[in-house]
């Protein structure tokens, strides 16, 4: 709810400073969740308001760390540091998981208990000093000399950073078509593939391992920018377009394959797909998009992905009573095709360039 005017605070203090507040305000709720829960006292009561609080870090957090690079590094840089930045995150959030495991199966988990929970509590110590490391090493970054947003009251600079957007007839088209497309494709992960693993493979090791392969696949792709990342067919609108008509082909036919390792092999394939094509977004959006506007537009493009994703899951939920599993992954696959081949029809993203590396409009 708040990342809106997340974005709109990141523009008028820096992306830095923002982000380094966050990291100090994460350090102290989740060294506060390790304290109560090693000493067993982690109620609903007291830890709600610390998710609560994280939640709205989040919404500040989000935005400056997507808004960040360009105040680092000069434009014909950004495509490198965002797939070296991306590949980082993606493989942090394979790498976390596990350790967070390991801790629980020599410390326990909670499961027993509090008195049991001692794994629990040492992974969010662990993640706070996550967030002391990242401040440190965030306090030796030095931004490049930008100038600030105009000071105007947050709802009207919310409303600029909308108005930026709209203006924009190509990012206009743009984010409406990835609204779409997070909705089609965030339901399927949060509803469809977990009952896919739980009622037609082994249940909770076989999401893992189907999510893995996703996270794994979509490492790759980002690595691949460092590469190939300028690889297009005609420009990035036609390669982008393409590469959704490819991954709805692959989406079709998920409920009717019988091995975990070949739905594992479809998931591998569209996150590389995905994490390519992710960098090249990212890296096109910061090159366009005026440095005093940075904060507010990635809060818009965040808020696509994440904030549309319990509307979409709630819905598909709903839709599965009457299309059933299989019904729901072939009218997905379908429904992405369709947007990927309206939007090459009806709106400019057909020609749609890289934005240059000195383009700042």
């Amino acid at each position: 709810m708040l990342i809106l005017f997340g974005g709109a605070v990141v523009d008028r203090y820096s992306p830095r400073r923002v982000l380094m507040l966050t990291k100090y305000a994460n350090t102290v709720l989740l060294g506060a969740l390790a304290a109560l829960v090693l000493a067993g006292q982690a109620t609903l009561p007291l830890v709600a308001p610390i998710a609560l609080a994280i939640g709205v870090a989040s919404a500040f957090s989000i935005p400056a760390g997507t808004a960040i690079l360009p105040h680092v590094l000069a434009p014909d840089h950004l495509a490198q540091a965002n797939g070296m930045m991306m590949g980082m995150r993606q493989l942090s959030l394979l790498a976390g998981p596990l350790l967070a495991a390991l801790l629980f199966a020599l410390a326990g988990d909670g499961s027993g208990g509090m008195n049991h929970a001692n794994g629990l509590g040492y992974a969010f110590a662990f993640d706070c000093f996550s967030f002391v490391f990242s401040a440190w090493a965030l306090s030796k970054v030095t931004l490049r000399p930008v100038a600030a947003a105009p000071r105007q009251p947050i709802v009207r600079s919310v409303l600029a950073g909308l108005a930026q957007v709209w203006h924009d007839r190509m990012m206009r088209a743009c984010f409406i078509y990835w609204a779409v497309c997070a909705c089609i494709t965030g339901s399927l992960m949060q509803v469809a593939l977990p009952l896919l693993a739980n009622s037609r493979m082994h249940g909770g090791a076989s999401l893992g391992l189907l999510l893995g392969a996703h996270g794994t696949g979509t490492l790759l792709g980002m690595a691949a920018t460092s590469i190939k990342g300028d690889l297009r067919v005609r420009n990035l609108g036609t390669t982008l377009l393409l590469v959704d008509a490819v991954i709805a082909a692959l989406i079709l036919p998920v409920a009717q394959l019988a091995a975990t390792w070949q739905i594992a092999l479809v998931n591998a394939t569209i996150g590389a797909l995905a994490g390519f094509m992710q960098v090249a977004v990212i890296t096109w959006i910061q090159r366009r998009v005026p440095p005093v506007m940075l904060g507010r537009t990635m809060s818009i493009f965040m808020f696509i992905l994440m904030g549309l994703a319990p509307l979409s899951a709630a819905l598909t939920g709903w839709l599965m009573q009457y299309t059933g599993l299989s019904g729901m992954f072939t009218a997905s696959g379908l429904l992405l095709a369709g947007a990927a081949a309206l939007a090459y029809a009806f709106t400019p993203m057909r020609a749609m360039a890289d934005a240059p590396a000195t383009q700042r409009a």
